[in-house]
C-alpha cells in the first residue's frame, strides 16, 4: 500500500469517526433523557490531566475541555479504524476489534489517570451505558468506513 493510500485510509477513518461520534453523542443524549443520568465529564477530566496548564480539579478547565476532547477523541479513534482497514480487517471483525481497542484503551487510560476506577468496580448501569455508547460508535464508524473504503481499497 502506498503512502497516499495509507493517508486515504486514515482520512476515511477520521471522517467515519466523526460520523460515529455524532451517532454516539445522539445515543448518549437519548439515554440521558430517558435515564436522567447527567452527562459525563470524563473527556474534560482526561484533557485536563494531559494538557499543560489545565487542572482536572478546576471545574472550569474540565467543562471547557469536555466537548473538544470528546470530539477529538472520536475523530482520532476513527483513524484507528482506518489502520484496521489497512491491515485488511472489514465488517464485523473490524468493528469487534475496533470496539475492543477503543473500550479497553479508554478503560486503561481512565484508570491510569485516576479518572475512573477499574471497570469491574463500576456499577452495572455505568458499565452498560459506557459499552452501549462505545458500541454505537464502533458500529457506525465501521459501517461508514467500510462504505467509504469499498471503492478505494
Amino acid at each position: 500500500m502506498s503512502h497516499n493510500e495509507s493517508l486515504g485510509a486514515l482520512s476515511r477513518g477520521m471522517f467515519a469517526g466523526l460520523v460515529g461520534t455524532i451517532a454516539m453523542t445522539l445515543s448518549e443524549r437519548v439515554e440521558m433523557a430517558v435515564s436522567g443520568r447527567e452527562g459525563s465529564q470524563v473527556p474534560g477530566q482526561v484533557g485536563a490531566h494531559l494538557l499543560p496548564g489545565k487542572d482536572p480539579d478546576v471545574p472550569s478547565d474540565v467543562e471547557r475541555l469536555n466537548a473538544p476532547v470528546h470530539w477529538a477523541h472520536g475523530i482520532g479513534m476513527g483513524a484507528l479504524r482506518g489502520v484496521l482497514g489497512v491491515a485488511g480487517l472489514r465488517g464485523p471483525e473490524a468493528t469487534a476489534a475496533h470496539f475492543a481497542l477503543l473500550w479497553g484503551g479508554d478503560a486503561a487510560l481512565y484508570r491510569g489517570l485516576g479518572v475512573a476506577d477499574a471497570p469491574w468496580r463500576w456499577g452495572a448501569d455505568e458499565l452498560a451505558s459506557d459499552m452501549l455508547h462505545k458500541g454505537v460508535y464502533a458500529v457506525v464508524t465501521g459501517v461508514v468506513y467500510d462504505a467509504l473504503a469499498a471503492p478505494a481499497e
